[in-house]
């Protein structure tokens, strides 16, 4: 996880030497791909993580090994679904995030590339998700970090060319991305198809079960609602910070991206949880099951807050990473100052979000984000409509959001949204 941190931030300054008009084209584009991971990789993901850990919990491989197979066949549907959407409405989608001239162009180069290629992010990440379920998180770490640094090389080279090579700018660093993780997916692969992880996938016996995959796909529909919505909020943001002009969507752009760099950190312990809740449930040990959801989600909690609240006090060891514009450089600063302790929230509620993936309950986590949406949606909207919106008014409703959030799920976990018993 702490690989794909560190390659996300390496593509930002990567694309931060292209200009103001580059970054805020990536502003724009970044959310959208950052859905297609939290769902491939948290929402459907954890689904498929939760569901394999729950039947080896019961001992039944059979049951596991089909499990897997149809999760990768919902893999290739959710990835040509995704693709075909994002090909034919982005540029209507960007625009109305008020992308124009050099920054709607930017924002194109890149998410055309992504989108066309965005098969290598759900094979990688259901894969992965399979490969943890079955207790092998050294092999599914070897292949996201693979992925990541060939990844990083690509992107040095595409961005800016090399001998031969000429540069691509935007659409190198997308091309990057799609070849670096779709080297990993055939790594994972590999690795099922051999039954190194514990379970044999054997695709030429595969046969379609609407009975396994109907509801695998309804309870991943549900899980969705969770990333979909946290997105969404970042999108409003992205509109509303728009329409301040383009150095404060940079700005924006580069602050709430840590944010979206948290995420891999919190998964790097929600994806332990998935697996250690969903085994400890099927087996019907409720109360550890409670215990190592609760230990893990305050860690979580503590690790995010330790970063939200440094940057709130030195807010320039993170901003002026990335542009040398002092005028970009403000916006993010107020933004991490502003934002910055609510991380800890956040944390709390997305790792929680996780480990009820494996507990198999998911409501409540989910109106938790619905509840951060509504905050700053419809807070924003407030404020743009009686002509009081400013960046510090903005950046307080997305503070206020992530504590809403944090507390209504764990709240709701600890008066017994998982059932009765043994709450802690």
């Amino acid at each position: 996880m702490f690989a794909m941190f560190a390659t996300s931030a390496a593509e930002v300054w990567f694309i931060g030497q292209l200009g103001t008009s580059a970054l805020a084209g990536l502003a724009l584009v970044f959310p959208m791909v950052m859905l297609v991971q939290m769902v491939s990789a948290g929402a459907m993901g954890g689904t498929v993580a939760g569901a394999v850990a729950q039947a080896l919990g019961r001992q039944d491989r059979i049951a596991a090994a089909t499990l897997a197979a149809h999760a990768i066949a919902l893999a290739l549907l959710m990835a040509l679904v995704f693709a075909a959407f994002y090909l034919v409405f982005a540029t209507k989608i960007y625009t109305a995030l008020g992308g124009t001239g050099a920054v709607l162009a930017a924002a194109l180069a890149y998410s055309d590339v992504v989108f066309a290629g965005c098969l290598s992010i759900w094979l990688l990440n259901i894969l992965s998700s399979i490969v943890r379920a079955c207790g092998q998180m050294r092999v599914a770490a070897i292949g996201t970090v693979g992925s990541s640094v060939l990844q990083v090389i690509l992107a040095a080279v595409l961005v800016f060319g090399l001998g031969p090579l000429p540069a691509q700018g935007m659409a190198g660093a997308a091309l990057a991305l799609v070849l670096g993780l779709g080297t990993g997916a055939i790594f994972l692969a590999y690795w099922l198809l051999t039954g190194r992880a514990g379970i044999r996938l054997r695709l030429s016996e595969f046969r379609f079960d609407a009975r396994v995959f109907i509801p695998l796909l309804k309870t991943a529909l549900i899980a969705s609602v969770s990333p979909a919505s946290t997105v969404a909020t970042v999108l409003v943001m992205t509109a509303l910070v728009a329409r301040l002009g383009p150095a404060a969507l940079a700005g924006y752009g580069i602050g709430s991206r840590l944010e979206f760099l948290l995420v891999p950190v919190i998964f790097g312990i929600g994806a332990a949880l998935i697996t250690l809740v969903g085994v400890h449930f099927g087996a019907a040990k409720f109360r550890r099951g409670y215990r190592i959801a609760w230990t893990g989600s305050l860690a979580a909690a503590a690790i995010c807050g330790l970063v939200g609240v440094t940057l709130a006090f030195v807010p320039q060891l993170w901003a002026h990473q990335f542009t040398e514009v002092e005028e970009v450089r403000e916006i993010c600063r107020l933004y991490l100052r502003i934002a910055g302790p609510g991380y800890a929230f956040f944390g709390l509620g997305l790792c929680l979000y996780f480990a009820s993936q494996g507990a198999g309950h998911i409501l409540w986590p989910v109106l938790g984000a619905l509840l951060r949406l509504v905050i700053i949606a419809g807070g924003g909207l407030a404020m743009f409509a009686m002509d009081r919106a400013s960046p510090e008014i903005l950046f307080t409703l997305v503070a206020v959001g992530m504590t809403a959030y944090g507390l209504l799920t764990a709240g709701a976990i600890w008066l017994g949204a998982w059932g009765p018993r043994e709450r802690v």
